[in-house]
């Protein structure tokens, strides 16, 4: 019995193995930073990669920030992070922190610190055929440049609204009525407006040698200036400055129906021979070009406004359409530089149709050359 109670209390004094069940910590994530191609330098990529997705909350973005560590985002496993506003050439360290919920318990696992540098590019990798377009337009205007410089009589399509010009203005002196010129309610930063200008410029010169009255109401008071000088020096090529009147090249009012009253009431007062409408125009197209036919003006329009040219086709006698009117000043002055960029322009166009058109081709037979070129812009 004796025996028996001491091998009882030396099981019981024999340490007993418990094993432990607190679950193994996750391992940290890992980090890798990329310099962005194709770009300022003025952002990294931060990839971070997570091998235990079990119990994560979030994951962050920390830069350090001199000693101390700041969060710049917060991403989901296999995404991405792109830290901008960066400078370049400058070095900075990024770790990502891991927060886990194990249990009642939340834990931290940050990643070793990498370092990552962004640098600017000089050239963009992904638009070499943007690259090969330019160049092969570049050489293309050069070449029509020297072109235009030794053969004045280059070809350029015929415009009938601009060759109309001259005997608007003629029918307008036999008459002895003036000449009314509009740019609509286009303001100084607008193409079509720099365009009329240049079409403005011929007329007030033809104006001047014919010794008829040029009225130009305007809309905007900057293109008002801007008038007022082309005009004056038109007179000036002419050899008659002194028939410029400025009075007549004024400032109406910036109310869109107040503009189109105001030239309407010129109109029925003054009776113009010729009515230019070159310009921007809106719901007031129509309006000032039926008081134009309405007097018996010949009347020469354009614009660029593609919802207005049908009521200008309707009620005028020549309409400028669309890239017409940019097409005036090479049109008219016959600039070596002008005609070489509109012939350019229009190579560039053909071009373009003929690749459209074939590659409509190539595509139809599984040849995916053109189409994969084009992937690159």
């Amino acid at each position: 019995m004796i025996g028996m109670l001491v091998l009882f209390a030396q099981v019981l004094a024999k340490p007993v193995d418990v094993p432990d069940t607190a679950p193994p910590l996750p391992p940290p994530p890992r980090v890798a930073v990329e310099d962005i191609p194709n770009d300022d330098g003025t952002a990294l990529k931060i990839q971070v990669t997570v091998d235990d997705t079990a119990g994560l909350v979030s994951l962050h973005i920390q830069r350090r920030e001199g000693e101390r560590w700041q969060t710049v985002g917060e991403v989901q496993p296999g995404e991405a992070f792109h830290d901008t506003g960066l400078r370049a050439n400058r070095t900075y360290a990024y770790r990502a922190v891991a927060i886990y919920r194990l249990g009642e318990t939340e834990i931290q696992r940050p990643s070793e610190a990498v370092e990552g540098i962004p640098r600017r590019s000089w050239f963009h990798r992904g638009r070499i055929s943007a690259f090969v377009i330019f160049v092969l337009f570049t050489l293309v205007f050069f070449y029509l440049f020297g072109r235009a410089q030794t053969d004045t009589r280059l070809f350029i399509r015929r415009i009938p609204g601009l060759d109309a010009l001259d005997d608007a203005v003629g029918r307008a002196t036999e008459m002895g009525r003036p000449i009314l010129y509009t740019f609509g309610l286009g303001e100084m930063q607008d193409l079509a407006t720099i365009a009329s200008l240049a079409i403005l410029k011929r007329v007030a010169r033809k104006v001047a040698e014919y010794e008829t009255r040029l009225i130009v109401p305007n809309y905007d008071p900057i293109v008002m200036t801007a008038a007022q000088e082309v005009v004056k020096e038109a007179y000036l090529e002419a050899g008659r400055p002194d028939l410029y009147n400025e009075d007549d090249v004024f400032f109406l009012t910036k109310d869109q129906f107040g503009y189109a009253a105001g030239v309407d009431g010129l109109m029925v007062r003054e009776r113009p021979g010729a009515v230019f409408l070159q310009g921007i125009f809106f719901a007031e197209s129509l309006i000032l070009a039926e008081t134009g036919f309405s007097v018996g003006a010949i009347q020469v329009a354009g614009t660029t406004s593609i919802t207005q040219l049908p009521f200008f086709i309707a009620a005028c006698d020549y309409t400028l359409i669309g890239e017409e009117m940019y097409a005036a000043s090479a049109y008219l002055t016959r600039q070596p530089v002008e005609v070489a960029s509109i012939k350019a322009e229009d190579v560039g166009k053909m071009a373009f149709i003929v690749v459209i058109l074939l590659g409509i081709v190539l595509e139809t037979l599984g040849i995916h050359v053109i189409r994969d070129f084009f992937a690159l812009f």
